[in-house]
């Protein structure tokens, strides 16, 4: 979409010789081919899992919240860190799709469809746990203000709380559409090729009448950078709000106000690995080794050195302003948690947040997709674990020590936290097979970048 000048010595966004028609071709192949034994193989997996985590939450919704091992003094656990680690890994689809698409970063075309799809799907994961942990989740609807007749039961506007709930529908309202209007030439392109009559149909539909006219290009240009500037600030909002939810309470080690940078950071670090992840997984599968490059995973690796460096000071920084602050419960809540009986529980975030991640400052690792598949995995470990650390820890040794009580999950947490995952592969799955997981016309965009259209040798110059 820019025309800047760019130089002929930075390598090329697709490493291969392809035509237009051959890009179109190769990226609509899995919607039309039937799925092979590896995604079979995958996609069973998957449910399985999601099944396992609809039958804990069919427990929980029957017997109610005491099939959960939680109890009066530690009364988040695995919910609340499921569904922060959820949120976190949904911030990366869209700063991908829109902080680096409003900088002109087109390493971002070969990925940004699948960021935004894991979006969506990661947020919409993570919306399920508050519902259920308010233990009567048909009552959800309670949370919005709307006029009722209940006299003076109204929200709370003043509890962070109620911010998630208008900052996550937002963010998710605007994903969506951010999308879904990124995949309208695609869907028309879907269409265009299609020879059944129901998928033409459908793609039809989807497409809203395209038609790739000059203006129809302009326009659709004009409302995705109209959406990808409305979506930016989300980007960095919802997590900040995230983080409220503990930085406004007065427990010991929650009470802080670095949390809405920390956590953003944090959320874009697990996001981008488990974009990571994913990718090359696609890559390794469709055998899309030049659509997604090493270059596209190098810079993906460079993002996550930075994210993870900030989050590593973040974690210095919490020791040095209890120790700081003179609040010998502030102090006590921090050694707590390096020496207590979830000591085991932070080394296990220190490691994988902090110490992994430099790993990647070797370029040999960095450009090595089954190293950076293997970090990528131990990352998201490290910032499950993180959001445990912050929430378990503080909670099961407060103020009151009379009140100081372990925290053991029950095996339906475990089986709901397993479920989740099996719930957003499954739709990424789905997603694999009936919507193009690269955008096609981004990638026909930087198809000649930087690439040297070599010259045919003149016959006199040859024979000298």
């Amino acid at each position: 979409m820019s025309h800047a000048h760019r130089s002929s010595l930075r390598p090329p966004l697709v490493t291969a010789e392809r035509t237009l028609a051959e890009i179109t071709e190769e990226i609509c192949a899995p919607l039309d081919r039937r799925p092979g034994l590896a995604w079979w193989s995958a996609f069973v997996v998957a449910f399985s899992a999601f099944m396992l985590g609809a039958y804990c939450i069919y427990l929980l919704l029957s017997k109610g919240v005491g099939v959960w091992g939680l109890n009066k003094t530690v009364g988040w656990g695995f919910d609340i860190t499921n569904f922060v680690f959820w949120i976190g890994i949904g911030h990366a689809g869209t700063l991908i799709s829109a902080i680096l698409f409003l900088f002109r970063q087109k390493w971002r075309t070969a990925v940004n469809r699948a960021a935004e799809a894991m979006t969506i799907f990661a947020v919409c994961t993570a919306g399920l746990f508050p519902i259920l942990h308010m233990g009567r989740p048909w009552l959800a609807f309670w949370a919005l203000p709307y006029p009722n007749t209940r006299g003076s039961l109204w929200v709370n506007f003043r509890s962070p709380l109620l911010w998630d709930v208008f900052a996550i529908s937002t963010y998710l309202i605007i994903s969506a559409v951010f999308w879904y209007i990124g995949l309208l030439p695609d869907l028309a392109t879907a269409r265009d090729r299609a020879t059944n009559r129901v998928q033409r149909g459908v793609y039809g539909v989807l497409a809203l009448g395209w038609n790739g006219s000059h203006r129809t290009w302009s326009r659709y240009e004009t409302v995705y950078m109209l959406l990808a500037a409305l979506a930016t600030p989300l980007v960095l909002s919802v997590h900040s709000i995230v983080s409220m939810d503990f930085a406004t309470a007065v427990l010991p080690g929650w009470h802080a106000t670095i949390f809405p940078p920390y956590f953003v950071a944090g959320a874009v670090f697990s996001g981008f690995a488990m974009v990571l992840t994913l990718m090359i997984i696609v890559r390794r599968v469709l055998a899309w080794e030049h659509l997604i490059t090493i270059k596209h995973l190098e810079n993906m690796a460079k993002i996550i050195i930075v994210t993870g460096g900030i989050v590593g000071v973040a974690y210095a920084t919490e020791f040095f302003t209890a120790w700081y602050s003179g609040n010998p419960n502030e102090r006590f809540a921090f050694m707590n948690r390096i020496g207590g009986p979830y000591a085991w529980s932070y080394w296990t975030m220190v490691s994988c947040n902090v110490l992994a991640p430099q790993l990647m400052w070797f370029k040999r690792l960095r450009t090595s997709p089954v190293a950076l598949f293997a970090l990528s995995l131990v990352i998201n470990v490290g910032m499950w674990f993180e959001r445990f650390v912050i929430i378990v820890t503080s909670l099961h040794r407060d103020l009151i020590p009379s009140s100081w009580v372990m925290y053991h999950p029950s095996w339906v947490e475990i089986g709901t936290l397993l479920g989740s995952f099996g719930m957003f592969f499954t739709f990424f799955l789905l997603f694999t097979r009936v919507l193009p997981m690269v955008s096609i016309g981004e990638v026909k965009g930087v198809l000649g970048e930087s690439r040297v259209r070599l010259r045919p040798v003149e016959p006199e110059r040859a024979v000298a």
